[in-house]
């Protein structure tokens, strides 16, 4: 029958002949069920790699990528390309009460995909250094000329233009935000400013601006900008999580009916500044309330908001409860507190006809003062002597009084309304106060542990004033730790562990709360959460032109797909098949060739 030959698109080597006679030695009856059943244990596996192991390298690709992103958000330092075309600018000027801050953001172009936000950066000059500029006074002080207002913006704006490209201005969003400064202002004294500012800045420069993008922002709004900063940079809207990373169960704002979501855990933000205290955290179940006052009161402390492009998506929906107390801050709160010995003395003084603190030889005791540090507070005609105790667990008694504390059911500082905290899966990050107090002179700034610091905090109290000091010229406590932050450190490290623990309900066995003065080395502006809320909507645009992009190149993205490994696999198994689909062919024409030859021969011998 002659001899048959087996090649195909491989190597020289993989070119064989077999000849007939040889044929039904190799094809005996297990050989071909072994190779059948080889074959069939082949394409099994080949629809387990392409189903189940496609499917995760997917995953995996996406999940590098969002860390990709990420890992680039938090640790990019390097100048910003202004010759990308594909760039996109903002400008936010954050009018504060002592001055104001024009900042610079960046973004590359949106990929389309409506399930994930702006990658907002901020951006860096040729220095590396971030592009931002502050002027003083604050935009307040012009009160009573708001024709000047313009003319007091304009160095910031100015400063602004010569950083973005020019081609650009039109496109690049121009927000003027007031906040503390501005608010204590009469209404028609801030709107004749604001006025000012609409009318005259469109007329200097080129940036995308309208009435609305210039206001006085409540300090709610501020809070919630501050969370959304902090949020966007630790990547807790990205919501491709990993294993083992904290999720939390939520339910949307709005749709009751609609199942729960799972998302990443966001973290809230604890903020002790010297005047004021303020909370920020999600509240990702709905609430209920005590009573219709309370009820009424929750909704200036709650805020619902989409972060998201398309308002029909919900997983960028966000409840969040924000507070800011004002007289709680570090320097405030010791200000009430000497305000009070002052006028407690006074009075006992004139009841039992003593002169306690009259003297420095007859000090009133402060525990809230390092042990045999003498202090003098008050005015030139009622001052009073201070010398410490360093008693840390008595201060701490002494204060709890200042914390307004009621007997309403969730209630914080001053009996304002805290809807209630999961403490077994939160997480919170204490900034300004909770920073200093924990890492300045204690040194254990980070990772919060209530028994150390208030151990560390004891210990600190009660050491003599005269060691401090000695230990201050040293060099042994933080750079920009001064006399200051000594002298009433035992103070602030009481009214820190009380506003926590007693104001805030804090227990004291909490494990997730972290100190911090940067996060991931930058620190974190209100104002980066301002352009990515007001920002939001602008990715609309791109996802149209990628729908629009996605409908001509479907069929080259789909050969893509030939460059994949699996593919080869694929066509290996096809080949392979195909060859023994060929041999048992062979076979059948080998049988019968037989057959015909076995009766011919018999006839022969006949």
């Amino acid at each position: 029958m002659g001899r048959i030959s087996f090649s195909c698109l491989f190597p020289a080597s993989w070119h064989f002949s077999l000849s007939s006679q040889v044929l039904p030695r190799l094809l005996v009856p297990s050989l071909r069920q072994l190779l059948f059943i080889g074959l069939v244990l082949c394409l099994i596996g080949l629809l387990y790699l392409l189903l189940v192991t496609g499917k995760g390298h997917a995953s995996w690709i996406r999940k590098e990528n969002h860390f990709h992103r990420h890992l680039a958000r938090v640790t990019d330092v390097d100048a910003t390309d202004t010759s990308n075309p594909n760039l996109n600018y903002g400008l936010v000027v954050d009018c504060g009460s002592s001055g104001s801050r024009v900042f610079v953001y960046c973004w590359p172009r949106h990929n389309g995909n409506p399930h994930e936000l702006l990658d907002i950066q901020q951006m860096r000059d040729q220095h590396r250094k971030p592009v931002v500029m502050k002027i003083k006074p604050g935009i307040s002080e012009l009160a009573k000329t708001p024709e000047k207002a313009s003319d007091y913006i304009y160095p910031l704006l100015s400063f602004a233009a010569q950083h973005i490209p020019k081609n650009k201005h039109q496109e690049t969003p121009l927000y003027i935000l007031c906040t503390a400064g501005m608010r204590i202002l009469p209404e028609s004294q801030q709107e004749a400013l604001l006025e000012d500012l609409r009318t005259d800045i469109p007329v200097h420069f080129n940036f995308l601006f309208s009435d609305s993008h210039v206001e006085v922002i409540s300090g709610k709004q501020e809070g919630v900008y501050a969370w959304i900063g902090i949020n966007f940079v630790l990547g807790r809207f990205d919501h491709v999580h990993n294993d083992g990373e904290a999720v939390v169960e939520v339910h949307v704002p709005g749709n009751d009916q609609q199942e729960a979501l799972v998302r990443k855990r966001t973290a809230g933000v604890l903020d002790m500044g010297g005047v004021s205290t303020q909370i920020a955290y999600e509240v990702p179940k709905t609430v209920s309330f005590a009573s219709p006052q309370q009820e009424e009161v929750a909704k200036n402390l709650l805020a619902e908001f989409n972060l998201g492009c398309d308002a029909h998506r919900t997983e960028h929906v966000y409840r969040v409860y924000v507070s800011t107390f004002l007289g709680f801050g570090g320097n405030a709160a010791r200000q009430r507190y000497e305000e009070n010995l002052i006028r407690n003395t006074a009075t006992r003084n004139k009841l039992l006809g003593q002169h306690v603190g009259e003297t420095t030889e007859s000090p009133l005791l402060d525990p809230c003062l390092p042990t045999d540090l003498q202090d003098e507070i008050g005015q030139s005609t009622q001052k009073l002597h201070l010398r410490g105790t360093g008693d840390f667990d008595q201060c701490r008694q002494l204060l709890q009084p200042f914390l307004n504390r009621t007997n309403e059911t969730q209630t914080s500082l001053s009996g304002v309304y805290q809807p209630a905290i999961d403490y077994s899966n939160s997480q919170f990050y204490g900034f300004s106060e909770f920073y200093y107090c924990t890492e300045d002179v204690l040194r254990m700034g980070g990772d919060y542990n209530t028994s150390k610091y208030s151990q560390a905090a004891k210990s600190y109290c009660a050491t003599q004033w005269r060691t401090l000091r000695e230990r201050f010229d040293s060099g042994l406590y933080a750079s920009h730790a001064d006399l200051h932050r000594l002298k009433y450190q035992c103070f602030k490290s009481a009214w820190m562990y009380e506003v926590l623990h007693s104001g805030f309900s804090f227990p004291t066995n909490y494990k997730n709360l972290k100190t911090a003065l940067l996060v991931y080395d930058k620190e974190v502006q209100w104002t980066l959460g301002a352009i990515l809320y007001r920002t939001r909507f602008l990715p609309l645009r791109d996802i149209q032109q990628e729908s629009l992009k996605g409908l001509h190149s479907h069929w080259r993205h789909s050969f893509s797909f030939v460059n994949n490994h699996y593919l080869f696999l694929a066509c290996f198994f096809i080949v392979l098949l195909s060859i023994m689909l060929y041999l048992l062919r062979l076979r059948r024409i080998h049988r019968r060739a037989a057959q015909r030859c076995t009766p011919s021969s018999s006839g022969q011998h006949a």
